[in-house]
């Protein structure tokens, strides 16, 4: 018995690993008999500090950005309907890197015409219009962290 804790199967680790990578879990383990296999990663924060550093100007937006709070719910008292976000991750306007963004203000859209795409576990979620209407705003940037319920663009009649 003490052979088989002792061929631990690297095979399965590795696979365990890619695991990992490919769901960007942070965790995962595996039980079989007596033998129980842990794989963690450490989540790494490169990529914030690259927002923070692309803009160290806003860090005086953060004193303004609890007054944003109220003004999202500004633009429900507008005419206009909020396309809020149905999930947490990252928001692109264009379909890829230089290219044209999906929607621009004052642009007409046709129900189901996407406004943006949401990135989350690696997958391209496209956000579309529930309407025809106008854009009003786009209420967020490119590449940035979205939340649960956030409003991210306006649409008018």
């Amino acid at each position: 018995m003490s052979d088989k804790h002792t061929a631990i199967d690297a095979e399965l680790v590795r696979a365990l690993a890619n695991i990992l990578n490919e769901t960007e879990l942070t965790e995962i383990e595996v039980e079989k008999d007596d033998l129980k296999i842990k794989v963690k990663r450490e989540i790494t924060v490169a990529a914030a500090p690259v927002q923070y550093a692309a803009a160290p100007a806003p860090v005086a937006a953060p004193a303004a950005a609890p007054a944003a709070a109220p003004a999202a719910s500004a633009p429900v008292a507008r005419s206009g309907e909020e396309v809020k976000s149905p999930m947490v991750g990252t928001a692109y306007l264009q379909p890829a890197p230089g290219a044209a963004p999906f929607v621009s203000a004052g642009a007409k859209v046709k129900k189901g015409q996407t406004l943006l795409i949401i990135e989350a576990m690696k997958t391209m979620n496209p956000i579309v219009a529930p309407r025809d209407g106008v854009v009003a705003e786009i209420l967020v940037g490119d590449a940035q962290p979205v939340e649960f319920g956030e409003a991210l663009v306006v649409l008018e009649a």
